[in-house]
């Protein structure tokens, strides 16, 4: 019994795994075409890191953040640890998705394809997306304020770094990545797809000029 994991430890698995596939991942890259400048990669590295800090470290549990804004109930920590899980295999399937256009910056790559499979079929941002819901189900592990103020920072800076990435993928891929777009999520799938699809119109209405013309 002595040798039992915690639910601590439990819910650091997932992150294990998160990690180990990035290292193993990291330099099966291509080359890159254009980069952001360090300034623009410090404003996501820096978030980044006390967000890190706040989930991981206990150096930040200072009043109020170390305060409960959930009860330490054991249904709520699995849950969390099952949220941290989907998170993590939401992450690893979009970077495995993406494969060598993968950057930790946002790049350029040379020959770069726009990735519209996996994940990326839903979403714009997956690995984002499965950062974030990792995030949010450590929070409820935790339980504490600083866990939500953890995924704050997390969502602002990814969703800073996206609107980056989308404005170098519309300069580099034009219409196509406007069309992509308009059927796809920023960070979350759309329930509905693009109703008013320009393509789908024009379609409807040459449909009914042929019915009129036999």
């Amino acid at each position: 019994m002595k040798n039992q994991l915690t639910l601590w430890q439990i819910e650091l698995i997932p992150w294990y795994f998160f990690g180990a596939y990035w290292a193993i991942t990291w330099l099966r890259v291509k080359r890159t075409k254009t980069a952001e400048a360090l300034v623009d990669r410090l404003t996501t590295l820096g978030p980044m890191v006390l967000a890190f800090l706040l989930l991981f470290s206990g150096s930040l549990r200072i009043w109020p953040l170390r305060l409960r804004f959930l009860p330490d109930k054991g249904w709520i920590v699995w849950s969390g640890i099952g949220l941290t899980s989907a998170g993590v295999a939401v992450a690893i399937w979009a970077r495995y998705c993406i494969g060598q256009y993968w950057s930790a910056r946002v790049t350029l790559k040379e020959g770069h394809r726009l990735i519209c499979s996996g994940p990326y079929a839903f979403v714009r941002h997956p690995i984002y997306t499965g950062m974030l819901l990792a995030a949010a189900g450590t929070s409820l592990v935790i339980g504490e304020w600083r866990g939500v103020l953890a995924v704050v920072v997390i969502w602002a800076a990814h969703s800073r770094k996206a609107l980056r990435e989308e404005k170098l993928m519309t300069a580099e891929f034009g219409e196509e990545y406007a069309a992509y777009r308009q059927n796809t999520g920023f960070l979350f799938p759309r329930f509905r797809r693009s109703a008013g699809n320009p393509s789908a119109e024009l379609h409807t209405e040459e449909d009914e000029r042929t019915k009129r013309a036999g």
